[in-house]
């Protein structure tokens, strides 16, 4: 009986999912320019891609931090005993004994320029007994540190070569959005051109179905008079259910290019699965209008990812910079001026600082020099290697970049002519169909030579719009090439 149950419970869902993917489909009308709005808004590759610059700024603001100035502040009690006293009646009691409370409190931190400085202020107040009577003193100081890097650390520091990374870092993030932005709208644009090709190959099929159909009907009614032999109708029967057969493969990719295009365009998916796209543009062939050196001129200037490229070789720079400075001798120049004051209590201790006639200063400057410095002069070698492997590496990008702008120039006019070269096939066997069908009626023709010719007029209407999808994406291809997609489909890119 449970058995009996399960297999009820799974002819039920059998019989209710199909029903499930029956829902009623929204046919919503897309242009190209709603598509592209719909993926900057909506899109998870670009979402993600959108906090890239923001961490990057994040990372800029922590280097900064390096400058930040610290203030501490301490106090702390001190107890000492020292020697023993034996009074009469056995009692012991220290023969000297002393506390100390002591406060300090410091700033410190470091310049753009290299220079480290101190602002320090202390007070200890003493008071105890000793040989058996009390005393009590105050002392305190206030000063003011400079150190100043003369040779090492003078030109670029840990700190400033961090902060000069991390801007570069920041300007390479600005450009991975904008190619991300250019890869994700171009893969846009084509899925759209191959959507636009998808339906009207469709149509192109559809079309085939209603030659193939007609010819059948034809043929029946020559069968019946006697005029035609059976085997010619099951001939027209079978190219019709060919036919058949291809429509559903080609609505089959429809539905997938569809839901390529709708990947791309939104971050709900489940909102967009019932519904049906419909694009409003149409493939066309305008002529090409291409010049190679405003293409170079273009990709040379404009291509996110060679500006990368550059921006890698000036980080390579300002690090091979910071290396060089570090082959130097630490020489810095250093230098404290501050006051004293003493008295019975805090307050005059303070009192006495206040007056500015107990100073002190010192002033100086300290040399280090590294005997064989391995790491600082092998460290410059490696960095000036990898800085001119850099640069050849973005010359070889430029040459690829000119070589693929050349192959798009070469392409999209080679396209241009197969666009004009199939429209012209089309047309011929449209009329190469009308006069074979005008044959068959008179006798003149048979059924086998007509299904070749709508195979024919099939495949010829299949490759003009086939010719045009690629042809536009040609046109794309170039853009994103030259790094002028943005600019081409009027998109004005801010990065905040």
């Amino acid at each position: 009986m449970r058995l009996l149950r399960i297999w009820l419970a799974l002819a039920l869902f059998g019989t209710l999912a199909p029903a499930q993917t029956n829902a009623p489909i929204e046919t919503r009308r897309l242009s190209l320019q709603d598509c592209i709005e719909l993926a900057l808004k909506h899109n998870l590759d670009l979402q993600i891609d959108r906090y890239n610059p923001q961490i990057a700024l994040f990372t800029l603001n922590q280097a900064y931090g390096g400058f930040d100035p610290t203030l501490s502040i301490s106090g702390q009690h001190d107890h000492s005993e020292s020697g023993r006293q034996l009074l009469a009646g056995g009692f012991i009691i220290p023969s000297a004994s002393s506390d100390d409370n002591r406060f300090s409190s410091g700033l410190t931190g470091a310049s753009p320029i290299g220079t480290t400085y101190s602002f320090t202020g202390s007070a200890i107040d003493t008071y105890g007994a000793s040989g058996g009577s009390d005393f009590r003193n105050s002392v305190g100081s206030a000063s003011f540190s400079l150190t100043q890097p003369l040779l090492k650390n003078f030109w670029i520091d840990s700190n400033r070569l961090t902060i000069r990374v991390a801007k570069n870092r920041l300007k390479y993030s600005e450009l991975l959005l904008k190619l991300q932005i250019m890869q994700t709208v171009t893969a846009l644009e084509q899925g759209y051109y191959d959507l636009i090709y998808s339906r009207q190959n469709v149509v192109v099929q559809q079309k085939a179905v209603e030659l193939a159909e007609r010819l059948v009907q034809e043929n029946r009614k020559r069968l019946e008079v006697g005029a035609l032999a059976p085997l010619d109708l099951q001939s027209a029967e079978a190219q019709a259910a060919s036919s058949r057969a291809a429509v559903i493969a080609a609505q089959i990719q429809a539905d997938t290019q569809a839901r390529v295009l709708k990947q791309l365009i939104t971050d709900q998916y489940r909102e967009w699965a019932y519904i049906a796209l419909e694009p409003s543009g149409t493939l066309t062939a305008p002529p090409p209008v291409v010049n190679l050196q405003d293409s170079w001129n273009k990709g040379l200037s404009e291509r996110p990812d060679l500006l990368q490229a550059r921006l890698d070789v000036e980080r390579q720079g300002i690090q091979l910079k910071y290396d060089r400075n570090q082959l130097y001798p630490e020489l810095d120049a250093f230098g404290t001026y501050g006051y004293n004051g003493t008295g019975p209590q805090f307050s005059d201790a303070f009192y006495d600082m206040q007056l500015f006639d107990r100073r002190f200063y010192t002033y100086g400057g300290r040399i280090s020099v590294p005997l064989t410095n391995i790491r600082a002069r092998n460290a410059y070698r490696s960095d000036k290697a990898n800085l001119q492997q850099l640069v050849l590496t973005l010359k070889k990008q430029e040459q690829a970049i000119m070589i693929q702008i050349d192959n798009d120039v070469g392409t999209i006019r080679a396209n241009f002519d197969q666009v004009q070269a199939t429209r012209t096939a089309r047309e011929y066997e449209e009329a190469a169909l009308d006069a074979e069908q005008k044959k068959l009626q008179s006798g003149k023709s048979t059924t086998y030579t007509v299904l070749q010719v709508q195979r024919d007029l099939t495949s010829a209407r299949g490759s003009e719009i086939q010719a045009l999808d690629t042809y536009n994406k040609s046109l794309s291809q170039l853009s994103i090439d030259e790094g002028s997609t943005l600019d081409r489909l009027g998109i004005d890119l801010e990065v905040k």
